[in-house]
């Protein structure tokens, strides 16, 4: 948590309001607590958060395989 205290001092340096501090393991509980207490905003990305982040925008990954998803075209049938 005292590196989630550091960036938002930080934050006061930079005359910032926000800030998004992203790991690639886990938060604990009380560095989750400390952001909900703090008036600065502070998001945090954990590993999973920012793994599913690069799958749903496409950073960092390729497609292996797609599927084709069809319906019946209702106009197709009609008169």
């Amino acid at each position: 948590m005292s590196d989630i205290q550091s960036f938002a001092g930080a934050l006061d340096g930079q005359r910032a309001n926000k800030g998004i501090f992203i790991t690639t393991s886990t938060f604990s509980n009380s560095a989750r607590d400390y952001v909900r207490t703090i008036s600065k905003k502070v998001i945090l990305i954990n590993g999973q958060e920012l793994a599913e982040y690069m799958i749903d925008y496409g950073l960092g990954v390729s497609t292996i395989q797609t599927f084709e998803i069809k319906r019946i075209d209702s106009d197709y049938f009609e008169e």
